[in-house]
């Protein structure tokens, strides 16, 4: 092992080299990765993107008896950097889960007595899964190795009787998403999570010359099991508006208990 040394010149050979392995990564970049990247829109509109914002409803199935259903209104919000806030408001519950870059908690309100509420820090897993999901949804695929995680090509595929390519996003052996391209259009036609869940979008709504699922649905399994089905319909889309810090930050009367 060569030694480190302080060098001004080390550093900048360092950082050249740094530099034409990102270049080299770029120019590596899977096929249907640009397909699908552009059946979202163009690249200028791509990079454009600084912050999304969501707002739909929210149904959850109980796995126990798919036929009842729970619905709640739900805003969701993307910004960079791994700043993440979603709020779902039942009939007898608001609750909100943030990401602040180092920093998530979860926090639980009755919406009809603001004294009633609790709170909870995030630990370091559920810290970097919503680094994941962040990074998944304004990332657009591509640039995961400049986070430390890697972009595997796992090959040819058929899902609902379409071809498909199949192509893993490693953040970490334990926060995988397996995304499936339609080969022909780039269309995203299934992700799967690790654990086995899985995410189908449908519909479309255009915001900012640029394509989103109109619906997500997400089914998992219980330990038991049985299926759960969580949909999220999307009714508006706003890109890029500026969120400040405080709107993702620990609220303070938490620090204070």
């Amino acid at each position: 092992m060569i030694p480190w040394s302080p060098s001004p010149l080390r550093f900048l050979a360092v950082a050249a080299a740094a530099f034409v392995l990102t270049i080299v990564a770029l120019a590596a970049e899977l096929p249907i990765i640009t397909k699908a990247r552009a059946r979202l829109g163009s690249e200028a509109a791509i990079g454009d993107v600084k912050s999304i914002h969501y707002v739909g409803t929210l149904v959850t199935t109980d796995p126990a008896d798919p036929s009842k259903q729970q619905r709640a209104a739900i805003d969701i919000v993307f910004q960079k950097n791994d700043q993440q806030r979603i709020t779902t408001t039942y009939d007898q519950l608001i609750e909100t889960t943030s990401l602040d870059g180092y920093d998530a908690w979860q926090r639980k309100q009755d919406p009809t007595d603001p004294t009633k509420w609790q709170q909870t820090l995030q630990g370091a897993e559920q810290i970097k899964r919503l680094w994941a999901n962040t990074w998944e949804t304004l990332a657009f695929f591509r640039g995961l190795e400049t986070r430390g995680g890697r972009i595997e090509d796992q090959g040819p595929v058929t899902i609902d009787g379409v071809a498909c390519q199949k192509v893993a996003f490693i953040h970490a052996e334990n926060i995988i998403f397996y995304r499936y391209f339609d080969l022909a259009t780039g269309r995203l036609t299934l992700t799967e999570t690790e654990a086995g869940g899985t995410l189908r979008e449908q519909g479309e709504l255009i915001a900012a010359g640029l394509r989103f699922p109109k619906s997500l649905v997400t089914t998992t399994k219980n330990p038991a099991g049985k299926v759960q089905t969580v949909t999220i319909t999307v009714e508006k889309i706003t890109v890029n508006e500026v969120f400040p810090a405080s709107f993702f930050a620990v609220p303070i009367q938490s620090r204070r208990k």
